[in-house]
């Protein structure tokens, strides 16, 4: 697939990089898990960075390792380099050198400077056998989000507007649970049990967001189930008579789920049915609007770019924000249109080249998940130091890949179920 397989780098290097790829993931799933449980308020957060801090110890030498310059076209070449200078200029505009500014950009994931340095994981060894510890890392992050779930289901039953709650739902799906619809995706390389965790935790994800009344997070996960049923029916071939009764069993299903909704919609369901209609973002939008400037607009802000919102967010001092919570617009607060343009640029192309130009179902997950990111990008600031995030880029490096893309769905299955 690459120099590695293609045997140009000798075997010593070859377990270098295979020691390395073990190391990166296990230190990002170090990471992540840390900053992911201090999100709820519930531990002491000196102690999770602790361990953030010691994921990042290992996690930036072994990104060096795997780093390797290579393009797979001229035209990707160019487009990315002119994103990275323009990435560059981002960081640099706005980045202040106190205490509290480099702590938060260090230590917060959603939002610190990380989720910048993701696009490089495109240069990561683009081989078949190095994304089944992927398919590994996403499995652990499953299990981990029903543990996270189980430990705090106290927090996520309440009854009412909870905002405690409802930031342990966001952070726990969008860090932990999202990614397993990648499996899902690329259902074919998995066994029936990991199949089933990963369906699981997407179906968790949707009742806990219902509960929670967290509109987004219910898109993204109905979102996620759609495309799987999708690419399960296309690759079965299934019959019509089959079509029929699957279409059968969702609408008896759906039926039932409204029946079950109904009659607990004064309870467990009581909170998604107060904010049916109601419209939390409407207000956030108009002051982001009023307060962008014709260069904002083009530029962005810098890396802690902010905009005037006051009356928003209880209990905070100042009235300037650096969060909005629709994903193309955040890309435009921080880096303006012109990286909303360069991000597009090289994902609207790698989505169609694995969507329809590849000869297996990997490729195809992989355009597809693309496709759902530029999505979920409108509801959700997707765009994180997250596994969900992660795997859009490691997702464009794979449609690029013509070898990877012309690799016949036999081989494929072959590497990843020995």
């Amino acid at each position: 697939m690459d120099v590695i397989s293609a045997g140009i780098i000798s075997e010593e290097s070859i377990s270098k990089v295979k020691k390395a790829n073990f190391y990166f993931w296990l230190s990002f799933l170090v990471y992540s898990l840390s900053f992911t449980i201090s999100t709820s308020d519930s531990v002491n957060y000196i102690y999770c960075q602790l361990f953030q801090i010691l994921g990042l110890l290992l996690l930036v030498p072994t990104a060096f390792i795997l780093f390797q310059w290579k393009f797979d076209t001229t035209y990707l070449k160019t487009i990315f380099i002119i994103y990275a200078f323009w990435t560059v200029i981002v960081i640099l505009r706005g980045f202040h050198t106190n205490y509290q500014s480099i702590k938060f950009l260090l230590f917060d994931a959603t939002f610190g400077i990380f989720l910048y340095f993701v696009p490089l994981v495109i240069f990561f060894p683009r081989d078949l056998k190095y994304y089944k510890k992927i398919f590994d890392i996403i499995i652990i992050f499953g299990i981990f989000y029903i543990v996270y779930d189980l430990l705090f289901i106290k927090d996520l039953l309440r009854e009412g507007r909870n905002l405690k709650s409802q930031g342990i739902i966001e952070y726990f799906s969008q860090n932990l649970s999202f990614q397993s619809g990648f499996l899902l995706l690329t259902f074919m390389y998995h066994t029936k049990k990991r199949r089933l965790l990963a369906l699981a935790v997407i179906l968790l994800t949707f009742l806990l967001a219902a509960i929670r009344a967290r509109r987004s997070l219910m898109f993204v996960s109905v979102s996620i189930l759609t495309l799987y049923f999708l690419v399960y029916y296309y690759s079965h071939k299934v019959k019509v008579v089959v079509l029929f009764f699957s279409f059968l069993i969702i609408i008896v299903v759906s039926i039932l789920g409204t029946r079950f909704y109904n009659n607990n919609r004064e309870g467990l369901f009581g909170y998604i049915t107060e904010r049916m209609d109601e419209q939390t973002r409407s207000g956030v939008v108009t002051y982001f609007y009023n307060d962008m400037q014709t260069t904002d607009w083009i530029a962005g802000k810098g890396i802690e770019g902010q905009y005037y919102c006051p009356g928003i967010d209880n209990g905070v001092l100042t009235s300037y924000r650096g969060v909005i919570e629709t994903g193309y617009l955040q890309i435009i607060l921080k880096g303006g249109i012109i990286s909303l343009v360069l991000l597009l640029l090289i994902a609207i192309p790698a989505m169609i080249k694995g969507i329809f130009n590849s000869k297996n179902t990997l490729s195809k997950a992989a355009g597809l998940w693309i496709l759902l990111f530029l999505i979920n990008l409108y509801p959700l600031t997707l765009a994180s130091f997250s596994m969900n995030y992660i795997l859009v880029w490691i997702s464009i490096g794979i449609c690029y890949s013509k070898t990877i893309r012309d690799t016949p769905e036999s081989t494929v299955i072959e590497i990843f179920t020995k």
